[in-house]
């Protein structure tokens, strides 16, 4: 019966991950990991969908290279009745910057530039740049410059313009996303408002990684969304990524919800009509969409040292430069690094490197253990632990 069961779910995950074209499928005890244990993900991941907490989720689980857990609860679509499938496309928001910081690193193996090199030797607007005071009350010449290792740590003085100080104001006045601009045209503005701190004083969150897609832009001589299909998204079957998803995928686009504390969940945007592209401004720091398969894909390039199936992106020496915590112990060249100096809070090893979304979407991959968690849905503000629950529910599960 056990047997049956297991070839039962092997038929299961081999007809959901067909869509994808993703990773291969194990027998979870085969890989160091109780089935019956995994089964404990389900029910509390379910709870939160019966109490409309959120609309669905994916989860899927991967050690030494094969899927042990895939499973969609909930909705894709609440107000429509459609279900999350394996092949739903989600909004990754933040989870494009470790992609982007791939691209970037692709570039750096070729010998274009190296970590320290200032990023005004590829975009001019960054020569002179001002620095704001610590209370914003003056506007100074900057004593460092921007590196490109700056951009990929958060440590260049670039923010989001999310708060109510001065350079939050020009932020939102200069509209650095504007739809229908370029990369060209965000680099432009940026260099008209002053940095937050001198480069590489702190860690602070913003625009970065949006430059750095300008930055392969020129460095690569290519449009950033035709540098990303061409070397890194095909090369990998990564048939789902990219900035726009085609009418004949629109449905498959999950929608966005917004978590209200009095209302609930709140849908955020209409829903696309079947004839329509979406598309989104080419950010490499927040605008790519994917599904699972193909984000899975991405992630075991990474654990396997920068291959999969015969196709090498990056070298063994460079993945292990970019989940080397070269910031306060705890961060890399485009992901969070689990150290010794910051122990976990949860099951998770000392080397593990991460990073998530905006809506919620989240992914780790755990080089000691051979093991990658994924989990997709799509809620903004979201206030519930149940990222941290997943990994935590994956991790207990293992058996050696």
């Amino acid at each position: 019966m056990a047997k049956l069961k297991y070839a039962c779910l092997l038929l299961f995950f081999m007809t959901t991950l067909a869509f994808g074209q993703g990773l291969p499928i194990a027998i979870p005890e085969e890989v160091g990991i109780s089935a019956e244990r995994l089964e404990r993900i389900r029910p509390v991941m379910q709870g939160y969908v019966e109490k409309e907490n959120l609309p669905g989720f994916l989860t899927v689980v991967a050690r030494r290279g094969k899927i042990v857990h895939f499973e969609t609860i909930g909705m894709r679509d609440m107000e429509n009745k459609k279900p999350i499938e394996p092949d739903t496309i989600f909004r990754i928001y933040s989870m494009s910057k470790p992609i982007t910081s791939v691209a970037v690193m692709m570039l750096y193996e070729e010998g274009k530039f190296q970590l320290n090199t200032p990023v005004s030797k590829f975009i001019p607007e960054f020569e002179n740049m001002k620095v704001y005071n610590e209370d914003q009350t003056e506007i100074l010449d900057a004593k460092k410059k921007v590196t490109i290792k700056h951009l990929l740590i958060h440590t260049a003085g670039l923010t989001y313009g999310w708060g109510d100080k001065p350079v939050d104001e020009r932020y939102k006045e200069l509209k650095i996303f504007e739809k229908d601009s370029t990369l060209a045209d965000m680099v432009k503005k940026l260099g008209d408002i002053p940095l937050v701190h001198e480069p590489g004083e702190k860690w602070t969150y913003g625009v970065s990684v949006d430059v750095l897609g300008y930055f392969v832009e020129v460095v690569s001589g290519m449009p950033f969304e035709e540098f990303l299909q061409t070397r890194l998204f095909k090369p990998l079957g990564m048939v789902d990524t990219g900035f726009s998803v085609p009418p004949e995928k629109v449905d498959r686009y999950a929608a966005l919800y917004r978590s209200n504390k009095e209302d609930g969940l709140e849908r955020v945007g209409d829903a696309p009509l079947a004839n329509d592209e979406v598309s989104f401004f080419p950010s490499g720091g927040g605008g790519l969409v994917s599904t699972a398969a193909d984000y899975m894909r991405f992630s075991q390039m990474l654990l396997n040292g920068g291959e999969l199936d015969g196709v090498r992106i990056l070298g063994k020496k460079t993945v292990e430069l970019m989940r080397y915590p070269h910031h306060e112990d705890w961060f890399g060249l485009g992901f969070a690094v689990v150290t010794d100096k910051e122990p976990p809070d949860t099951l998770e090893s000392i080397g593990n490197f991460s990073w998530g979304g905006a809506a919620a979407t989240t992914f780790w991959i755990d080089p000691e253990e051979e093991l990658i968690g994924l989990l997709m849905t799509q809620i903004l503000s979201n206030p519930y632990p149940f990222q941290q629950q997943f990994k935590v529910l994956t991790y207990q599960a293992l058996t050696e």
